[in-house]
């Protein structure tokens, strides 16, 4: 796995499939409360597994997965936003579960964070590897 410039990681998979996992907004979660940016940091990003029946049928796609982040660091109420092919929503959303987030401080109070994160799924072009 590998982080760009831009922030976007990828790991190549075998049979030459990429995912590029990248946030919706410009950190990795974000909420705008007067005019406040509070964000928090990932401690574990879990890149979501390209479906074999997608990558066999040579399906790419895109999903947009929305979630809220608890005191201790966990997503939950996690739900599909906006899908290009539903074959890759489960995965997706598998990845934003298994993820993890640096737990509040002790007496440290924010308001419930809601962040979305898009998964996209691109297969490598012939004879790229």
């Amino acid at each position: 796995m590998t982080t760009g410039a831009s922030g976007l990681r990828s790991a190549s998979p075998a049979c030459g499939a990429v995912l590029l996992a990248a946030s919706v907004l410009a950190g990795e979660s974000a909420l705008q409360e007067d005019s406040a940016t509070i964000d928090r940091t990932p401690m574990h990003t879990v890149v979501p597994k390209y479906p074999e029946k997608a990558r066999a049928q040579r399906i790419e796609g895109e999903v947009q997965v929305c979630f809220y982040i608890d005191r201790a660091g966990n997503p939950y109420r996690i739900a599909v936003r906006k899908s290009t092919h539903r074959i890759f929503e489960r995965p997706s959303i598998r990845a934003v579960k298994a993820s993890a987030y640096v737990p509040l401080a002790r007496g440290e109070k924010l308001p419930a964070i809601k962040s979305c994160r898009t998964f996209r799924f691109a297969l490598d072009p012939a004879g790229e590897h």
